[in-house]
């Protein structure tokens, strides 16, 4: 279960969640005699467009519903049950009760025994924590659950089951005393200094308003002081039908799924009349304070560990405003003024100076403000010149307005943005169409279908005009006060009063980082051709479903699906080189430069500032990833960007650049990132845990700021060079693509590449090292707080293709483990909240993988968990699980499969490498069998093989001060 802050909108929820109006204004087309009555209760006093795929309807108990058809994936449907009751509703006794009772309604309810929840939801073949879940926020609760395989017996016993839990928990003694260290672990394992810093955050910005003090975890005090009487208070205040909304989407008719709800929730009554909502106030500005520049409170925060982070906020009251057309034309026009000020803060970045980082950001905080933040991460100690570059160029955006040619580039990429969903409709999941119906509940907004988004969208352009611009960016830089926290390494860089008097100085208007006005036009037609074309030397069917094979005369082999199942999508992938193995240890800094800079550097004529010009308005991608025998290059694009997406492609293979700039910022921000990871436990396995797991091999270690320091540009293109010019390329492209034009455009790139060299190893390239078996853990330290600490224990197990089969029966057998593991540790000891084990198999090698059990939990218990995880493995050996308890694991999967089968993304990844290794086509036809196909004896055979307290190393990371067993090095 997690606690979440309120969620920032983001930009494509910016039109598709549309604000609720305070007052009643007319649905468009409507009849003005038309009855509010006949209006969907979401869009009443909304001239929104109604969302006809979803139905609406409303109990006699004032319970409101939605629910709609949804086929993706096949055969699922998610609920949510959405209470309109968070942490902001509490009374100071009750801090934490609403996200206490979210735990309390999982543990026993009018028709789930006690603890039995995950088991019930399991034999659904629902996965706890993924499947299975529920959100605290400051302003709700909502529990989840995305159903598998849903038939009319299992839809009915779901809704049954949660039913049950909203509106006839137990809420007894026992219950209570179960959930609380459970509560209490989670609160333990999201302190640190991260935790410092948002409660500071929280304290500066909303000074004077409950959200101030409001956190969903609550307070000690108030958790331990918690009694039936008083947690069955806050329920009865809040958990009641005319408080709820029930949202359904699935593959079920929508007669069928609204049934369920009126058969399960009809009978819920409310006691007493509905509490009022209680006021979330308004930020104000201290006396005294200047209105023209209303600079109010500020903080500096010490957190050594931290890398220096400054954000200040214009905050403005929040109000439920009217949703009309036109004022949606008036959150996109902030989106395109947010929009230049970022492109501007990131081309001054990019050019080196004061800062790393910067942008602005407009969000309506937990409907207790409005707000605009500005966020910046300085680089060296110079804050002040990095908040004042900052300021200046944001003075620069509310001087003067911007060129009708910033505006038109902001406005192509918010057309992709919005045509993108139009294009995908058919392949949306139902659980995000649920999601984004509960965060629009939240911000008290609508939904409009994709094609009606759009459509006012383009209706608008002529709106968006520089006077028009330059208004709304004065607004969103117009409030009540503004507030700001600095979070610095050392004490003495800097006091309140300081960052106090560096908001209120003057600055100058810095125009420098505008776009240049008439720049010279960048097109993929005029870029360097990447060489002679060629065609494919073979093409064949692989025989597995309508995937077929290239390959080209300079060895570049090709896996081609295309699939009209999935409208306006199209993913690429591109496999080259030898990845972890094939760098030199000694260059193991320039992995991680590489995952920061590589991209940026650019290709061909074309640098960093030129990628994103060429790329306004389309749909192109550049993901970077570092694997354990290759390196990936992969990107989701459109039919019609296809061509281009993989020019970019086989130009950073065959003519990459070496832009300076991105290496030097790449750099900083290595250096900057890497103290983070000392702040937890989670920060430091992070860091180093796939060091240890890979034999201590300086490729896998996270390099110090020491070693990130002797790096050079010349020496990243060194490295980068050798990388990108080895080894075998495999190109995979599957979507909704026209193949004939697809190969077309691959003779053109990668047909068109010159032969490759073979991968070149180093001389310890093909060493695999495992740690050696030892039941006296290696201890790493962290620099949080010293209530907390982390245990792992791992099994070293196996590699390589020809034990694929073997590593799918390997994850039944963690998730055994798993399931026994949350029993123990987390349900009767409670000393930690969310332990859980994990099997790794690395397929392009030969050894490497890992069966790994850990979990977050106090110093004092780690001891308990090493012990309680050998008893588990040492019991799996001992004895074969029973059939019930394996039926509980293997239905989960059959689901998950089956789910993740119907994208054409699971047989992407199931098939990389295929191409050099077709004995991977075999193994993708028996991929449900082997993950849900076994028995009792064969699990505990593979315990026996893998699971031996011998074979076992483990690891723990302490508080800094405590020790035990063997230090590290690092």
């Amino acid at each position: 279960m997690t606690i979440i802050p309120r969620a920032a909108r983001s930009l494509a929820c910016l039109l598709l969640l549309v604000q609720v109006p305070a007052q009643p204004v007319l649905a468009q087309g409507a009849s003005q005699h038309t009855q509010a009555a006949e209006v969907p209760w979401l869009y009443r006093n909304s001239d929104v467009p109604p969302d006809p795929a979803w139905h609406f309807g409303e109990l006699s108990n004032g319970l409101r519903y939605a629910v709609r058809r949804n086929g993706v994936p096949p055969g699922q449907v998610s609920i949510r049950i959405r209470v309109d009751a968070g942490s902001l509703y509490e009374k100071d006794s009750e801090r934490g009760y609403a996200h206490l009772l979210e735990h309390m309604l999982f543990r026993q309810s009018k028709y789930i025994p006690e603890g039995a929840a995950i088991a019930a939801f399991q034999r659904l073949g629902a996965t706890f924590g993924s499947d299975t879940n529920a959100v605290t926020s400051t302003t709700q609760t909502v529990f989840k659950l995305d159903l598998p395989n849903a038939a009319p017996t299992s839809l009915d016993e779901t809704f049954k089951l949660m039913s049950g839990m909203v509106t006839a928990p137990t809420l007894s003694a026992s219950n209570l005393k179960a959930d609380l260290p459970i509560v209490m672990a989670e609160m333990r394992e999201r302190g640190g200094a991260a935790k410092r810093v948002q409660k500071a955050m929280q304290e500066v910005f909303y000074a004077g308003q409950p959200l101030a003090e409001r956190e969903p975890i609550g307070t000690v005090e108030s958790l331990t002081s918690a009694t039936p009487k008083s947690v069955r208070a806050f329920y009865e205040r809040w958990y009641r039908p005319d408080n709820v909304v029930v949202i359904v989407a699935g593959d079920a008719e929508p007669a069928m799924l609204e049934s369920y709800v009126k058969k399960w929730f009809d009978g819920w009554k409310a006691s007493g009349a509905r509490a009022p909502a209680p006021s979330f106030g308004d930020p104000v500005a201290p006396q005294g304070v200047d209105p023209k520049n209303p600079v109010g409170e500020t903080r500096v925060l010490v957190e050594p560990d931290l890398p220096p982070s400054l954000m200040y906020a214009v905050l403005r009251p929040w109000r439920q405003v009217d949703d009309t057309i036109v004022y949606n034309q008036g959150l996109m026009t902030d989106a395109i003024a947010q929009a230049i000020i970022n492109r501007r803060l990131e081309t001054k970045a990019r050019a080196g100076g004061s800062f790393l980082s910067a942008s602005v950001n407009q969000d309506d905080v937990s409907r207790s403000a409005d707000a605009t933040f500005v966020s910046v991460t300085p680089l060296g100690d110079d804050w002040e010149a990095a908040l004042r570059d900052v300021r200046a160029v944001i003075a620069d955006a509310v001087s003067r307005p911007p060129t009708q040619e910033e505006i038109d580039r902001e406005v192509a990429e918010l057309d992709v943005a919005f045509q993108v969903p139009v294009e995908q409709e058919r392949i949306l999941p139902g659980s995000k169409l649920a999601d984004d119906l509960v965060n629009a509940l939240d911000i008290r907004e609508t939904v409009a279908a994709p094609q009606d988004v759009l459509r006012i969208f383009r209706e608008s352009r002529p709106l968006f005009t520089p006077e028009a611009v330059l208004r709304h960016t004065r607004q969103l830089f117009t409030g009540t006060v503004t507030r700001a926290l600095f979070t610095t390494q050392s004490a003495g860089k800097a006091s309140d009063s300081e960052l106090r008097q560096a908001l209120l100085d003057p600055v100058k208007p810095d125009e420098s980082a505008r776009m240049a006005i008439n720049a010279p036009p960048v097109s993929f037609d005029k870029l360097p051709a990447i060489g002679k074309p060629a065609n494919p030397e073979t093409e064949a069917p692989t025989g597995l479903l309508g995937i077929d094979e290239l390959t080209f005369a300079n060895g570049v082999k090709v896996l081609l699906w295309p699939v009209q199942e999935e409208p306006g999508r199209v993913m690429v992938k591109v496999r080259f080189g030898g990845g972890y193995r094939s760098i030199d240890p000694k260059d193991a800094p320039y992995i991680t430069l590489g995952e920061y800079a590589l991209v940026g550097s650019g290709v061909a004529t074309l640098g960093q500032d030129d990628l994103d010009r060429i790329a306004t308005g389309r749909k192109l991608g550049f993901d970077f990833e570092v694997q354990d025998a290759s390196f990936q290059f992969s990107a989701e694009t459109r039919p019609a960007d296809l061509a281009d997406q993989l020019y970019l492609f086989a130009a950073k293979l065959d003519m990459p650049r070496w832009d300076q700039s991105p290496f030097l910022r790449g750099k900083a921000a290595a250096k900057i990132q890497y103290d983070t990871f000392a702040t937890s436990p989670q920060g430091v396995l992070n860091r180093d845990l796939q060091f240890y797991q890979r034999g201590e091999d300086q490729r896998f270690a996270t390099p110090t700021p020491a070693r990130i320091e002797t790096t050079t540009a010349e020496g990243f293109k060194k490295v980068w060079s050798k990388a990108l010019g080895e080894g075998p390329v495999e190109v995979q492209i599957f979507g909704d693509f026209d193949k004939a034009a697809a190969i077309a455009a691959l003779e053109k790139t990668f047909g068109a590449l010159k032969p490759r060299e073979p991968a070149v190893s180093t001389a310890d390239a093909g060493r695999i090292s495992v740690p050696p078996p030892s039941d006296k853990p290696i201890v790493l330290h962290h620099h949080g707080d010293p209530d907390q600490a982390a245990a792992v224990i791992s099994w070293p197990t196996g590699g390589g293709s020809m034990g694929i089969r073997e590593s799918r029966q390997l994850e039944i057998l963690t998730q055994l483990f798993t399931n026994r593991l949350l029993d123990a540790v987390r349900e009767k000891l409670g000393v930690s909240y969310a332990p859980y084990v994990y099997s790794s198999w690395p397929v392009d090698l030969q050894a490497g993988g890992s069966i790994t059990a850990m979990a977050q939990l106090d110093p004092r218990s780690v001891t308990v968990f090493f012990q309680t995880a050998d008893e588990i493995a040492q019991d799996l050996i001992d004895h074969p699980p029973t059939a019930e308890e394996l039926a509980l694991v293997t239905e989960p999967l059959r689901q998950q499969v089956t789910r993740a089968a119907s994208s054409t993304a699971f047989f992407m990844s199931q098939l990389e490498g295929a191409t050099g290794e077709p004995s991977r086509f075999g193994t993708i036809r028996t991929v449900l069998y082997d993950y849900t196909e076994t028995t009792p004896a064969k699990m505990q055979a593979l315990a026996a093989r893998y699971l031996g307290k011998n074979s076992s190393w483990r690891l723990e990371v302490m508080p800094e001060g405590k020790a035990s067993g063997t230090v590290a090095s690092r």
